[in-house]
């Protein structure tokens, strides 16, 4: 039998998730922001909302988008099956035009996702591919490599090992900086 706590708990993160689906575009951004600092402290406890949390990244607000992500992020330790329905929403963010955040959460996601089998790594890395290309540079690139190397640690094919460090090669052999430096980071992790 559930605590008054955990009920209390569980009706909060009902209301959370309502006002995420609801027609006030500051009522999801707040309740999304909210969602995400609830997915660091206790990720579990939004299993439950997993379906409501997916449908949120089609909203179009950039802030309910990416701190959905963000909030995603965290659930994949816990259950990847359970988030893996969140790909084509992150696909789709992956490419806003409007927000490097969004870009970089849908990235951050998507490596997390793709680093728990072999079979998610082949269908995430085609999209982390392209997304290094477009935005290699940005602001947000010093990030995304931090979430390479979490990716290059991760369960991958043969394949998407060998096209990630055919990838970073040149920017570790090449490269300065940071790009340099987590490049290179990068491949010291695929060779374990």
């Amino acid at each position: 039998m559930a605590s008054n706590d955990d009920a209390l708990a569980e009706e909060a993160i009902e209301a959370l998730v309502e006002a995420v689906e609801g027609p006030s575009r500051r009522k999801r951004q707040e309740a999304a922001h909210r969602i995400a600092l609830v997915a660091k402290e206790a990720p579990q406890s939004l299993l439950g909302s997993v379906d409501a949390l997916i449908d949120a990244l089609y909203r179009p607000e950039a802030q309910t988008r990416w701190e959905v992500l963000s909030a995603l992020t965290e659930l994949v330790p816990v259950d990847a099956d359970a988030v893996a329905g969140a790909f084509d929403g992150a696909e789709a963010s992956l490419f806003d035009e409007g927000s490097s955040t969004v870009r970089l959460m849908a990235f951050l996601f998507l490596t997390s996702l793709g680093a728990t089998s072999e079979e998610r790594s082949d269908a995430a890395w085609p999209l982390l591919d392209e997304a290094i290309q477009c935005y290699h540079g940005d602001a947000e690139y010093h990030d995304m490599l931090k979430g390479l190397i979490g990716f290059a640690g991760g369960s991958l094919s043969a394949k998407t090992a060998k096209a990630l460090e055919a990838r970073v090669k040149f920017d570790a052999e090449n490269g300065i900086g940071f790009i340099k430096s987590l490049s290179t980071e990068v491949l010291q992790v695929l060779k374990g």
